[in-house]
This record gives C-alpha cells, structure tokens and sequence, in this order.
C-alpha cells in the first residue's frame, strides 16, 4: 500500500503505486493514477483524469488537474498526463485540456515547475523546460524541449515556444519563438541566440555555426521569409539543427517573433 498519512483523503478509486507517499491533508481525487516513486506533499490538491508518471515530487500547496479556467469548459471528460521526474513546486497549477482544444494537457518529463507558475487547459510541454516563479502559459501553448522560461513571462494562448530557447524575465510573448532564440520585452523581440543554453545541450561548434548563419539568414539579411528559407533549403538543408528550424518557421500561423 502506498504511505498516505491519515489526514489525507485518497479516493478509492484512485490508483497509487506502492511506492508513492502522500503528505498531511492532501486530497486525492478518483480518476488520479500516480506512478512508482512520486511524492506528493502537504496540502497538496489532485483532481481530474490525471496521470502522473515515476518519481515525480508535488510539493505543498499545488492544484494538479483541476477544471480549465476556460468559460466554454462544461464539466467534459477531459485529462492532463505529466511524465516523469517533473518537480511541480508550491502554488503551481496544473489544468485539465479542453473538449475543443484537443481534451488533453500534456507535460513531458524532466521539467522544473517553479513556485506560482501556470499551466492552462491543453497546452503541450516537452523535456527538461523550466517554468520560473510567476510565469504563466495561456491555453493551447506548445513549449519544445529544453526552453527556459524565466519569472512573470506570460505567455499568449496558441504561441510555440521552439526548442532550446529563452524567455527572458518580465517577457510577454504574443508570436512564436524560433528554437535556439533568446526573447525579452513587451511585447517580445529577438535579441539574439540561446548560446550558452545551446552550449550547455551539448551543440558542437559546428552546429553552432550553422545555427548562427541560419539565424542571420533569417533574422538580419533584410530578405523577405519565404526568400530566406528558400536560401536556407539550398545552403544549409540536410542538418537537423537547421531542418527543425526551417520547420518551425515554415508552420508558423501567429506569426515568428522577430
């Protein structure tokens, strides 16, 4: 059986490995699944079709899976998955998806969820992200692998956050961040390349000259964007690092932050 103190109400329909612990006063709802090895601490709220994966840590105070903040939300049967080894510190919330944005929020493994900060209905986060104090993701917002997001950066409903990039602190970003880019301001602008994150990740020297020529391609040679990606595909296409760039750019819909 799972260690669950006595002040903590644990529906018995929901579904604990033996190896999760649950703090003092928490509250577990009926649909809730906790994998192998999680921690769940005091006063800590989880509700909703909510899965969560092996060895996560919910620390006091967080409201995992509770209804969307969305006035068209009526109570459908919708669900938030997190994977593994995510830390969700105090005050975090974490929102179900919605029936029309697909009915499923989705959180990766590995990431950093800091005090304060805001997950809303059907939004998508990948790997190794971090969520600094205060931020807040609005609905529908699709954040790559790696990208760090530093305090009281409110992001708009819809955005992509490409991989590996930066959001500076105090941002509001209503476009979408090309990978490797660090942002900052309102509303946000490009102020150069995540090279010390790109550094950090492990890029080589090489990849990070190809990523440096494809960002002034894009970014500094005052060409139009459909003529610096056609430059992009003839000169650099055929590395990953580029072709994913390339890729996010082509699918943008709200427009890049430039």
């Amino acid at each position: 059986m799972a260690q669950v103190h006595p002040s903590a109400v644990v529906h018995p329909d929901a579904r604990l490995h033996e190896s999760v612990v649950v703090g003092p006063f928490s509250v577990i709802g009926p649909q809730v699944t906790i994998g192998a090895g999680s921690r769940v601490g005091p006063h800590v709220v989880i509700e909703g079709r909510t899965t969560l994966g092996e060895r996560n840590h919910i620390f006091q105070f967080a409201s995992v899976g509770a209804a969307p903040q969305d006035l068209k939300y009526a109570g459908e049967d919708t669900e938030l998955i997190l994977g593994d080894d995510n830390q969700i510190r105090e005050f975090v919330t974490l929102n179900l998806g919605t029936a029309g944005g697909g009915g499923v929020t989705r959180i990766g493994h590995r990431n950093l969820f800091l005090a304060n900060s805001h997950v809303a209905h059907d939004c998508v986060v990948g790997d190794e992200c971090l969520l600094a104090n205060g931020s807040a993701l609005a609905g529908h917002v699709t954040v790559g692998d790696s990208v760090k997001i530093s305090g009281l950066v409110a992001v708009h409903q819809f955005t992509r956050l490409g991989r590996h990039s930066f959001i500076s602190g105090g941002s509001m970003v209503t476009m979408d961040v090309p990978p490797y880019c660090t942002v900052q301001g309102d509303r946000a602008t490009l102020v150069g390349l995540n090279t010390v994150g790109l550094e950090r990740a492990g890029f080589t020297e090489e990849q990070l000259a190809r990523v440096k020529e494809a960002y002034r391609i894009l970014f500094r040679s005052k060409q139009g964007l459909q003529e610096a990606l056609a430059q992009l595909r003839a000169e650099l296409s055929g590395h990953p690092e580029v072709d994913h760039l390339i890729e996010f750019v082509a699918q943008s819909k709200r427009g890049l932050t430039r």
